[in-house]
């Protein structure tokens, strides 16, 4: 090895260390992957808990018991939550029949349009009928299967619930439990990057709660002007879905132009459209860089990297959890970082911390 020269010998290293990291997160992922059922649950109560913190926190500050300030919390959580996904449903389904004629006589327009023959809904409709004649037992046992995933999703939804109650009244002993579990020598260090991934974390989900906010008013504002149905309800949508960066603007976005479009016509479906773009516009060019810089800030790109990773680890769910989860890696990183360039040994003494802290400070 040493007839090697030194340029050589450095890129083997970063090689191996690199092949020995991979293997470690390949081996970590595929271990989460097969224990999803409580990965999952635990990963979304992290989340929870770093949105819910400020909330349990000013009820324990109001003197209010911390089991009983936990309790609250969560029922507050269960209760907006479930009143958003009534209203977003209710709007759906008021709305639906409006949307399917609507893209049925703009389909036949088209067609009619471009002279297409032989391609009339109605062939299409009595083909889907035929379709489903013949594949009716594969349809049956994905039904049965599609209930099976929901009770597993339920499951987990308690569960995660319930992790959340845990982990916001028991926050005051996090420092203490991430010491305690520490290698010998390494508490500080451990403790740190700790507290930098759940700011990092609380910090993502709290400036994507305000952007979501914001979004969410603007383009319920806009639809109660234009007077398209269900503008509460796809408020709300906008809300959820901001949750998954540019997918879920992307999807809200054209359920409330094609409501517009169902109930109203097309001047006012393009209106909408004007207004969905206006207010993405305003996000990505004014709220995002006022934000989220002093939260956490990711470039697109890597955001995009960590979506479309994300959905082909876990689909949906992963596409969630993708950019906390990287962006709390990025704050270990950061830490680590900073240790090095302080004192070039990550014992020595720590800088002192930014704004972001761990949920011991409850």
């Amino acid at each position: 090895m040493q007839l090697l020269p030194g340029p050589v010998r450095r890129f083997a290293a970063w090689c191996a260390v690199i092949l020995l990291a991979s293997g470690v997160v390949y081996v970590a992922i595929r271990l989460c992957v097969e224990f999803r059922t409580a990965v999952t649950p635990a990963l979304l109560a992290l989340l929870g808990t770093a949105l819910l913190r400020p909330l349990h926190r000013w009820l324990v500050k109001a003197h209010v018991q911390r089991s009983l300030a936990a309790g609250l919390t969560c029922v507050a959580v269960v209760a907006v939550v479930g009143g958003a996904v009534y209203i977003v449903v209710a709007a759906l389904v008021e709305t639906g029949d409006q949307i399917i004629a609507s893209l049925r006589n703009a389909a036949r327009d088209i067609a009619d349009h471009f002279g297409a023959a032989g391609t009339s809904l109605d062939d299409m409709a009595s083909n889907a009928r035929e379709l489903l004649g013949k594949f009716g037992g594969t349809a049956a046992s994905g039904v049965v299967t599609g209930i099976s995933v929901v009770g597993e999703m339920l499951a987990m939804a308690v569960l995660a619930l319930l992790l959340v109650f845990f982990f916001l009244r028991d926050s005051d002993r996090a420092v203490g439990t991430v010491r305690a579990i520490a290698p010998p020598g390494g508490a500080d260090m451990v403790e740190a990057m700790s507290r930098r991934a759940f700011g990092a974390v609380e910090g993502f989900m709290r400036g994507t709660t305000l952007i979501a906010l914001i979004d969410a008013v603007c383009i319920t504002v806009g639809l109660l002007v234009l007077r398209v149905p269900g503008a509460v309800g796809l408020g709300a949508l906008v809300f959820v879905g901001a949750y998954i960066p540019y997918l879920g603007a992307f999807i809200s976005g054209a359920v409330a132009v094609l409501v517009a479009l169902a109930d109203r016509g097309f001047v006012i479906a393009l209106w909408a459209l004007g207004v969905v773009l206006a207010v993405q516009v305003l996000e990505g060019h004014v709220l995002q860089p006022m934000i989220q810089s002093r939260t956490v800030q990711m470039h697109p790109a890597l955001v995009l990297l960590a979506l479309t990773a994300g959905a082909s680890v876990a689909g949906i769910l992963g596409m969630l959890l993708a950019v906390p989860l990287t962006a709390a890696a990025f704050g270990v990183v950061h830490e680590v970082q900073a240790r090095y360039a302080a004192s070039g040994s990550p014992t020595g003494p720590r800088p002192s911390p930014g704004p972001s802290s761990g949920p011991a400070d409850s």
